[in-house]
């Protein structure tokens, strides 16, 4: 019997019928958009640092559900100080819904987010055929807020200001107008 030729596959799982397989796709994307996000932020040092730190938590993310699980309550923790960090420089910015706009990067970063989000939906697909610990869903939440904290971080270091979206759909709170000081 002739080896296979591995030239012709992408990856190795990808005729698998469980959801699995659709979760690690998702994941891999997003780690992609991530590595993606920060060859657009060397000009704001603090994302860039802390999107080449949560290139490596996403590919550990993706393979903690087939494999070994890689996500501590340590890397929760950190995700945890990343998002506190971001939020404390916008809060202000961040209490209503916003358009995902602005520089490059910070689209690019609203696009992982958007990208993290179906992670997590990949992952409750996932959880219907098996169990999951609950540190993943609390680190793929935590990741798509912190993404996009990040964005909003980003546009204010290039001196974007943020766009308000109000749904006609439902009810939203009005962005609080800034204060001549």
């Amino acid at each position: 019997m002739a080896k296979k030729d591995f030239r012709f596959l992408c990856y190795p799982y990808m005729r698998e019928s469980l959801s699995t397989v659709d979760y690690e796709i998702r994941t891999d994307s997003l780690t992609t958009q991530i590595g993606l996000a920060a060859s657009l932020t060397k000009d704001v040092p603090d994302v860039y640092r802390d999107l080449m730190e949560l290139l490596p938590m996403a590919y550990h993310l993706n393979g903690s559900v087939r494999g070994k699980l890689a996500i501590t309550d340590n890397d929760l923790k950190r995700l945890s100080a990343i998002y506190d960090h971001y939020v404390a420089e916008v809060k202000e910015h961040i209490e209503t819904f916003v358009l995902p706009q602005g520089s490059t990067a910070a689209c690019v970063l609203h696009t992982c987010r958007s990208e993290a989000k179906k992670s997590v939906r990949a992952l409750h697909k996932v959880s219907l055929e098996r169990e999951i610990p609950e540190i993943l869903f609390d680190y793929a939440h935590l990741l798509a807020n912190v993404l996009f904290v990040m964005a909003v971080y980003v546009n204010k270091q290039h001196g974007i200001e943020e766009i308000p979206f109000i749904s006609k759909s439902y009810p939203t709170k009005p962005m609080k107008k800034k204060t001549e000081e």
